[in-house]
């Protein structure tokens, strides 16, 4: 049993305000067809986790997936028995693409398919809302969708995904400083028309700082980045740049 877990790239990122917690955003997520994980479930003799994961397990997406699922629906962890799950690789991390939030989606919806479990998209988008901010978008599998809220609110667009080319430079990003540097630096939550337009208008009328509020503040958290801007467009908290082919 194995399934893709796509890159995305956020053709545009604006934060609309706070919640008090939370930043909220309106953005839209564009799948990257030609850049994926791949999740594989193997029968083996135990129960297992592998795969080239930088953290600790506890940290890791597939098992905060594993143990919402199976916190909600504890039936399943029969089905787990003498079966391995490993995650392969290829979504650099900390680089903008959800690459963590995108193996967690993958996780759930091959498990709910292959298990027999049967939920339904919003079913599985409440188990992912506890597990990251962007999974909700990779459950629903849509090429292009408007996100909205704290990235649980998805309205799949009428449009096809892109060819893209991605670059992604040898700088990790920490998604929680980056927004911390724009809280203290960068916040000034405007509303904007982006959502109303379509995603070619988009790339060829407007700046990278224009379409991703995060752009500046990554920039000053991460300077070595400026030799990389002109690049592209920049892809949700960084580091990856991206542009059409």
């Amino acid at each position: 049993m194995k399934i893709k877990a796509y890159a995305k790239v956020n053709i545009f990122l604006k934060i609309v305000g706070h919640d008090g917690v939370y930043h909220l955003l309106k953005s839209r997520f564009m799948k990257v067809k030609h850049l994926y994980d791949e999740i594989e479930i193997v029968e083996a003799d135990k129960f297992n986790i592998v795969g080239d994961i930088n953290c600790v397990l506890r940290d890791n997406t597939v098992f905060k997936a594993y143990v919402e699922l199976t916190s909600k629906y504890p039936d399943i962890k029969k089905w787990f028995i003498g079966k391995e799950i490993r995650i392969n690789k290829n979504i650099p991390e900390m680089a903008g693409l959800g690459g963590g939030s995108s193996d967690a989606a993958a996780f759930l919806r091959l498990v709910n398919e292959k298990s027999g479990l049967n939920l339904s998209t919003q079913e599985l988008i409440e188990i992912g809302k506890k597990i990251g901010s962007d999974v909700a978008f990779f459950i629903t599998d849509a090429e292009v969708a408007d996100v909205y809220g704290r990235g649980d609110i998805v309205i799949p667009r009428d449009e096809n995904a892109l060819a893209l080319e991605i670059f992604t430079p040898p700088i990790e990003c920490s998604t929680p400083a980056v927004y911390q540097t724009y809280k203290q630096h960068f916040f000034n939550p405007q509303d904007s028309d982006f959502d109303k337009k379509e995603t070619l208008e988009l790339l060829n009328n407007y700046k990278p700082s224009e379409l991703n509020d995060l752009l500046k503040p990554a920039l000053m958290l991460y300077p070595d980045l400026y030799k990389y801007q002109d690049f592209g467009f920049f892809s949700g908290s960084g580091s990856s740049f991206f542009k059409l082919k």
